[in-house]
């Protein structure tokens, strides 16, 4: 394969690794974890996920499941790289 489509990947691996940890750190803390202790757990929580929460689950698994995709894609280039060259 193209060294073209490895960088392609490392760039979109980059993207990806960005946008997951934004995206992550969007999500409202659910309580009993590392939010609450920093004054998370104080705010009221309403009945239900609002809908904009559901989409950000989506959003957040999408672009997990791109990010994994570009870790195999890598590792399977590197791999066929290796058994070519040698």
């Amino acid at each position: 394969m193209p060294i073209a489509f490895a960088y392609t990947l490392i760039v979109l691996l980059i993207i990806t690794s960005i946008l997951l940890t934004l995206l992550i750190l969007l999500h409202r803390g659910k309580g009993g974890g590392l939010s609450s202790m920093f004054g998370g757990g104080v705010s009221s929580s309403l009945a239900g996920s609002s809908v904009a929460e559901k989409n950000l689950d989506r959003y957040t698994v999408l672009v997990g499941i791109v990010w994994f995709a570009c870790i195999v894609g890598i590792g399977l280039w590197l791999r066929l790289q290796m058994s070519s060259g040698s």
